[in-house]
Formats: structure tokens, C-alpha cells, sequence
């Protein structure tokens, strides 16, 4: 008996037929490690897979398009999440230093701990199922599975509050307090310092969230037992400062590492552009790696597409979203844009600030 005659409907005419041609056009093609000599190649065939391979696949592909666009976009790298102690800390420190962001806008926890490891400070394996009342006993913090010193966080904590003490007091945007206090540490695996020694500007919109912020309330504690003025970060001079980055640009790209408030506060910028009077069109590209989920509502696990609507990002833009854990997608985004060279000739971002104002951005090619 004939498939058709097994159905209970009419068979396909011929304008069906040829629709589902259409349609199943392309096979899947299984990831063959017989052609696979790299991490670049691996991503690259999870182009043509499925699921969140495909998806991670999509992000590395969009990731090299705004390397290598002649427009030269201005990359806006997010950064939230545990990703120091999952051992990102060398990736992003070489995206910083083979000039594949400029500018970043990370969560006060990542540039902290990128300060703790600058200073000596170590993460250690550990287990999600440790005995936490004990390690709180040997002040022992966790993060998930893995260990930091608790008592050499509380004296960088206090180092931070007194190179605070340090400064002339006024107002400070987090981009110019990051920088000053990246000169105090001096180490070429360090994030903050490669970015200070590439002029790569690093925001901090919720700089209060985090270690940086208690050492900084310490510094003002003390400023207030003892009549002294403290300096104060000034979390809208930070918004002033990024978007005129933003007016400044050609275009501008994103690529946001989980989600938090460095997603939003990059597209906020763009958003802030008509403060300019100019309309930027939205992000030319945008690429998200994240476990959260766009059903909650939220802004960490919300669509790139949803993003769309309110002009953050351009209605024809290049965008794709992987809902992969960062310590897995990262490395391999940034894998395949190191080995396959697709940041090879891009020109490097010069940036020049007169106090909260951006007096030239150029390329230096």
C-alpha cells in the first residue's frame, strides 16, 4: 500500500511538494572530527548541527562579523556571573589584549576578583556539597565549587578603601576609579591591567555590589568619623560617559556574557543616544551566552529579538543567543576567533578623556 493511501487526507499537489523541498533543503551535518583539527573548527561545524551547538556555532559566526566589518563597530563586551572563578579570568584578559572589545561593562564581582588574583589571591577546587559552617570556621568562602580566602578578601577590601583615602575627593565615574586603580597592580594576566595598558574603557555600573563597594564604604566611614570629605561614584557621569562612546561609533556591537545589569546598562547607552540627538539604529550585532530563560520575563534571559522592539538592537541586525553555561561557551566563541585569526588587521580604538568628557575616539589604522 502506497503512503498515501495509509493517510487520510489528499496527497500533496504540486505547489506542496515543491514548498517542502524548499524546506528540507539542508541536512544537519553530524560533527566529524575527521576534519576537525582545532577548537575553531569544532565551533565551526556546530554551524551546521543542532540545539545549542548550532546556536553557539551562530554566536561565533556573528562574533567574527563584527571583527571583521569594515564599518568597525565598536565592540561592548557585558560581563556578570562567576567567570573568574570558573577560570575565564586568561580568556577575557586576551580578548582585551588581541583587541576584540573595546569596552567593557562588567559586574563589580569579576573586576574584584581579577584585583584578588593581581594581589596574590587564589581560586581553589572545592565541592558544591562542602560543609559550609566548617569553611565559614577556616573563613573559607564558596563559590559554588570552587574556594576563595576570605581573609585575603577582607585586606583587599581595605586596600581598596585606603587607595580611596588617597584620592582627591570629588566625583568619580567607575570607569576613572577602575583605571586609577588598576595602577596599583601590576600584573600582564590581569584584566584590569591590559585594559589600562590598551586604553580599553571599563564601566561598572553597580560598583556598590560588590567587594569594591565595602572597601569603598569603609573609606567613607572613615571619612565621616573623621571630618573628612570621601569621594563619591557617580553612576550617572558613568551613563553621560558610555554613551557618548556610543555617539562617537560608526556602529556599535554586543556581546554579553549571562545577562545581569552590564546587558541592560549597554543597551540602555544606546537607548540614551537621543540625549544627542542622534539615532544609532540599534546594535549592528548582538550575541548572548547564558543559562537564564527568556519565559521568566527577566532581562538576563531575554531575546535578543525582544531587544529589537526597543531599538537596542537594529531590526536587521546580525543576533543570536546560546543558552550555554559561559564557562563552557566563552572559551569556545573565543577559540575560534583566536585560532581562525579573524581579529588579525582590526585597527585598536584610542580613546581621549578631559574629565567626564570624551574629547576624541579614533582608530589607530
Amino acid at each position: 500500500m502506497a503512503y498515501k493511501d495509509t493517510l487520510l487526507q489528499e496527497p500533496l499537489d504540486d505547489d506542496q511538494r515543491k514548498e517542502k523541498n524548499e524546506i528540507l533543503n539542508k541536512r544537519i551535518s553530524p560533527v566529524n572530527f575527521e576534519d576537525i583539527n582545532d577548537v575553531g573548527d569544532l565551533v565551526e561545524s556546530f554551524q551546521s548541527a543542532s540545539i545549542q551547538a548550532r546556536n553557539l556555532g551562530q554566536c561565533a559566526q556573528i562574533f567574527g562579523k563584527m571583527l571583521q566589518d569594515d564599518e568597525r563597530p565598536t565592540i561592548m563586551l557585558g560581563l556578570a556571573g562567576p567567570l573568574i572563578a570558573a577560570g575565564l579570568r586568561k580568556v577575557i584578559r586576551d580578548m582585551v589584549h588581541y583587541n576584540m572589545v573595546d569596552v567593557i561593562v562588567s559586574t563589580g564581582a569579576v573586576l574584584y576578583q581579577d584585583y584578588y588574583n593581581a594581589l596574590g589571591g587564589g581560586h581553589y577546587y572545592g565541592s558544591p556539597t562542602a560543609d559550609d559552617a566548617k569553611l565559614r570556621e577556616l573563613f573559607i568562602d564558596r563559590i559554588y565549587d570552587t574556594y576563595v580566602d576570605d581573609e585575603l578578601f577582607v585586606e583587599d577590601d581595605m586596600l581598596i578603601g585606603a587607595f580611596a583615602d588617597k584620592l582627591e575627593p570629588r566625583n568619580y565615574s567607575s570607569r576613572e576609579f577602575i583605571s586609577l586603580l588598576s595602577d596599583t597592580i601590576d600584573d600582564e594576566e590581569s584584566i584590569l591591567v591590559t585594559a589600562r595598558k590598551n586604553n580599553i574603557p571599563v564601566f561598572c555600573p553597580a560598583l556598590n555590589d560588590s567587594s569594591i563597594g565595602i572597601g569603598l564604604t569603609e573609606h567613607y566611614y572613615n571619612c565621616r568619623k573623621e571630618g573628612r570629605k570621601p569621594i563619591t561614584i557617580d553612576s550617572i557621569r558613568d551613563n553621560y560617559e558610555l554613551t557618548q562612546i556610543v555617539v562617537n561609533s560608526s556602529r556599535t556591537s554586543a556581546f554579553y556574557v549571562a545577562g545581569g545589569v552590564p546587558k541592560n546598562y549597554i543597551n540602555d547607552s544606546v537607548v540614551m543616544a537621543y540625549i544627542f540627538g542622534k539615532d544609532t539604529g540599534g546594535h549592528k550585532y548582538a550575541v548572548q551566552v547564558t543559562t537564564d530563560s527568556p519565559h521568566w520575563g527577566g532581562l538576563s534571559g531575554s531575546t535578543l529579538g525582544e531587544a529589537q522592539s526597543w531599538g537596542k538592537v537594529n531590526k536587521q541586525a546580525n543576533h543570536s543567543m546560546a543558552f550555554v553555561e559561559p564557562s563552557v561557551s566563552l572559551p569556545l566563541i573565543y577559540g575560534h576567533a583566536f585560532q581562525k585569526g579573524l581579529y588579525k588587521g582590526r585597527s585598536r580604538l584610542e580613546y581621549e578623556w578631559e574629565g567626564d568628557t570624551l574629547k576624541k575616539m579614533t582608530a589607530d589604522g
